[in-house]
């Protein structure tokens, strides 16, 4: 049984499936409809959501439009950076990072409009159900949640297409639709379904929209520098630039060079693997940019603890746990390790791969007295036998007792 709702915020796009899903729910629920389109640097104007959501009905108060794209990098991107959280060792988290945004905002404006529910238009199957509502439910757990495609029997886009015909929903066509089903914001585009669901099968080059293809880039390398201050990268090549303008920037020089390209198959949280493709041209130099600026500012066990934390941190983005207490506690042991971590790292941006060439910081740990191989007078290597005498001690014990066996 429905629970009554008076008014439900919805995550909307203006695309066939949201416009959809405004539509029944007002059906459905016969409730007032609040939409919220995010611009988190997707790539796509944001404002022909306005025109269609007036023409399905909804009041001008109730139509949000948010730039977030500052907001983005600045409050979700770059924390996750600062631990260079990479998800099974290879998928850098752009979709799982975005919806903690959107679904803080969408709360927001339930508070703001009176609503007491908010609606999204992510799968029954995905992982993106579980980050929307995880998103709800840590920042207000008494808003009715509706999940459309948990609900209803519109399971394949002929029915949603039927479904748009028969309520007058205008679908405009845009050119050949995409096989794929495509997801993309600042950080990264992402591809699934179509021929990808054979994870046997080559993506096809005209699949890829961001990244030139690493055979036809430029034959000569471009050199680039990142600054640094505690721990998120703050200028180019010199140039002071603001978090999403920096990512928009190395999107577009990686891009260039054909950096950033995955084909993975991950374990969704809600059980299956799934197949994908993501190009993340700009957070595919900042990984490579951050680990080399922190091999010069970090003690070694700060650093190999950190590695260590990683990979429980990134488990804890893709699955939804933004908010929860625990990423915020590792959050803040990350954040601790990044106040001495400024520089400049140099690096080579060339067919695919981006090469660290040099790195520099004042507060460098890198001391060329300690580790030359020249004559040096602050490091006597005598004191080498008695180290590595104490630490083999166990094994001279244990050897012993066993021969005595």
């Amino acid at each position: 049984m429905k629970k009554e709702v008076k008014k439900v915020v919805l995550a909307y796009s203006g695309g066939l499936d949201t416009s959809i899903i405004l539509k029944w729910l007002q059906d459905a629920y016969q409730c007032e409809v609040v939409t919220f389109t995010a611009d988190i640097g997707q790539g796509e104007e944001v404002e022909p959501a306005r025109a269609k959501a007036l023409e399905l009905g909804i009041k001008p108060e109730n139509i949000f439009i948010d730039d977030l794209r500052e907001e983005f990098v600045r409050e979700y991107v770059f924390p996750m950076f600062r631990a260079n959280a990479i998800y099974e060792g290879e998928y850098l988290l752009g979709t799982s990072i975005a919806r903690p945004l959107i679904a803080k905002r969408q709360v927001e404006i339930a508070k703001i409009t009176g609503a007491d529910g908010v609606s999204h238009g992510a799968t029954g199957k995905g992982n993106d159900q579980i980050r929307f509502e995880m998103g709800y439910l840590s920042q207000d757990a008494t808003l009715t949640i509706i999940a459309p495609w948990r609900e209803w029997d519109l399971n394949s886009r002929e029915s949603l297409l039927k479904y748009a015909e028969e309520h007058g929903i205008h679908i405009e066509k845009k050119g050949k639709k995409s096989p794929y089903s495509m997801d993309a914001n600042l950080l990264h585009i992402s591809y699934e379904g179509g021929i990808l669901e054979d994870p046997a099968a080559e993506p096809e080059e005209s699949m890829w929209l961001w990244t030139t293809s690493p055979e036809k880039a430029p034959d000569t390398p471009e050199y680039i520098t990142l600054g640094y201050r505690h721990g998120d990268p703050v200028a180019l090549n010199g140039t002071d630039l603001s978090p999403a303008t920096m990512l928009a920037e190395l999107n577009r020089l990686g891009g260039k060079h054909g950096i950033g390209r995955v084909d993975i198959v991950e374990n969704r949280f809600v059980g299956m693997k799934s197949r994908g493709c993501y190009e993340t041209p700009g957070g595919t130099i900042m990984l490579k940019a951050h680990r080399a600026i922190e091999s010069l500012c970090l003690d070694r066990e700060e650093a190999h603890l950190k590695d260590e934390l990683m990979p429980r941190y990134a488990k804890l983005v893709y699955n939804g746990f933004w908010f929860a207490p625990e990423r915020e506690m590792l959050q803040a042991a990350i954040d601790n390790t990044q106040n001495n971590v400024e520089g400049t790292v140099t690096l080579k941006l060339y067919k695919g791969n981006v090469t660290v060439v040099g790195r520099h910081s004042e507060r460098s740990l890198f001391n060329p007295e300690y580790c030359t191989f020249e004559e040096d007078d602050v490091y006597d290597q005598k004191d080498a036998a008695g180290f590595i005498k104490l630490n083999a001690l166990r094994f001279i014990i244990e050897g012993k007792a066993r021969h005595n066996q």
